[in-house]
């Protein structure tokens, strides 16, 4: 009886949770505008989306966006975590410490903070802060990624290598950066997904004309109902969803190694 009465409790806990979601995504099929009456199965909220010019820099903006904060986040979070790896005593807490402090860090405080670091140094907004503050706050995820590999490695490979002629960088390109691949690539992934995800920190430093497919969509609904925002969530949702099982079919398949 305790069994089942917590199997329902989490049923409707996950009822809770999903409901709006499977709504939004119904919906988006509705040949209504009208929220709340169905009136048959429909496409063309989809082609609409596809025929909007102003969805489709956006989407173009995101990925452009996305694209280039997960590569650089990913080296300049790889290259950190090595460092904090090889450091030790007070200085590596301090900085771990560091690392912590931005995802811990509510949204609002560090898009107002890069907004007025970007204003000090006279930055133009538009794509390249909306980039550069993508790539800040999806670094630190891809230190914490990658770190947890640096410590199950074996040292005793990197120095066997070493004592076998090898030069420190072909140590760290062909004995380290292999061993931990998998949290590079999960650390890549992660930053991909908090890229296309983000809207605060984009909404605070981005320029005008400039616009994310999170913010078209903040937009689109302050212009009042269209279904338009139900596909293009829809979509976003099932582009979440699957790099979310595809970092945790990585992340199973790490820990079973």
């Amino acid at each position: 009886m305790k069994k089942f009465a917590n199997r329902a409790l989490l049923a409707l806990v996950f009822i809770f949770l999903y409901a709006p979601i499977v709504t939004l995504m119904v919906y988006s099929f509705n040949n209504s505008r009208l929220r709340g009456r169905w009136a048959g199965f429909t496409l063309k909220w989809y082609q609409n989306l596809f025929e909007n010019p102003t969805i489709l820099e956006a989407l173009k903006n995101t990925l452009v966006v996305a694209v280039i904060a997960t590569l650089v986040a990913t080296i300049l979070g790889t290259v950190a975590a090595i460092g904090i790896y090889e450091m030790r005593g007070r200085s590596k807490q301090a900085l771990l410490n560091m690392n912590y402090i931005p995802v811990l860090n509510p949204d609002i405080v560090t898009a107002v903070a890069l907004m007025g670091l970007f204003g000090l140094f006279q930055l133009k907004f538009g794509l390249l802060t909306l980039t550069m503050s993508h790539i800040v706050f999806c670094t630190p995820y891809v230190v914490l990624s990658v770190l947890p590999k640096l410590t199950q490695m074996n040292d005793n490979t990197v120095e066997a290598a070493l004592d076998l002629g090898a030069t420190p960088r072909e140590a760290m390109t062909h004995v380290i950066i292999p061993q931990i691949k998998p949290g590079i690539v999960t650390g890549a992934l992660m930053a991909f997904t908090l890229s296309l995800d983000d809207f605060v920190v984009s909404y605070f430093t981005t320029g005008h004309g400039v616009s994310n497919l999170s913010i078209t969509i903040y937009t689109m609904a302050r212009k009042g109902i269209n279904p338009s925002i139900n596909a293009i969530s829809t979509i976003m949702f099932v582009v979440l969803l699957v790099l979310l099982v595809i970092i945790n079919k990585k992340t199973m398949k790490e820990e079973e190694v």
